[in-house]
């Protein structure tokens, strides 16, 4: 019987396919960069961010040095907080909450990023629990990730879903027995989704 259902963040809880997609889109249109010039910067330090090597106060003078730019941090901090969220998706894990299912947000992302939105959004009471690869050093190519968040909720494999907007990222927890949904983040059927989960056996209360 499934109890828990653990979601991705970035593609799944937003409405961009990825963190830097956020990042980048809203600093290069507060500033007026050329994004392709910031994007192909900023993916040079994105796998250390990734994986809790560094973070940004650590890599964002030599950032605006490649691209020739002194841009305030803040509008780095702006751009974590502007992330933008989907609210039907929040619902849906709220739902899950009510019908007493355990909810987590197991995510490949950086930790002052996270950090800052699971503060400015409240998502600490959305979710049960909230694992991130650069808290652990891992991410979702790994079991460790989803081992980690299985046990802080005190729950097997074969009691999960995971939902990911990427084929890649469910290819671990499917082999640890988990239930995996892949969630097309560009046509975002929340519809279909919950239809998903039902034929899984979870009951959203949400169902027409």
């Amino acid at each position: 019987m499934i109890t828990s259902v653990f979601f991705d963040f970035d593609g799944v809880m937003t409405l961009d396919a990825t963190g830097s997609q956020s990042i980048c889109n809203y600093i290069c249109r507060e500033t007026g960069i050329d994004s392709d010039l910031f994007k192909e910067e900023y993916k040079k330090f994105n796998d250390d961010l990734l994986y809790g090597k560094i973070n940004h106060k650590d890599i964002w003078k030599k950032l605006c040095s490649r691209i020739n730019k002194d841009i305030d941090i803040q509008i780095l901090n702006d751009s974590f907080i502007n992330t933008p969220i989907d609210n039907q998706m929040v619902d849906l894990v709220k739902a899950l909450k009510n019908k007493k299912y355990k909810t987590a947000m197991v995510t490949d992302n950086k930790k002052d990023r996270i950090d800052s939105i699971v503060k400015y959004y409240y998502l600490d009471k959305v979710f049960d629990a909230i694992t991130v690869s650069a808290d652990i050093g891992s991410g979702k190519d790994h079991e460790e990730i989803f081992v980690k968040t299985m046990q802080g909720l005190n729950v097997k494999s074969n009691e999960c879903v995971f939902i990911d907007n990427q084929e890649k990222n469910l290819i671990v927890p499917e082999k640890l027995g988990m239930k995996v949904i892949h969630f097309d983040h560009e046509k975002r059927d929340t519809d279909k989704l919950v239809r998903q989960l039902s034929y899984l056996g979870v009951i959203t209360g949400t169902e027409l």
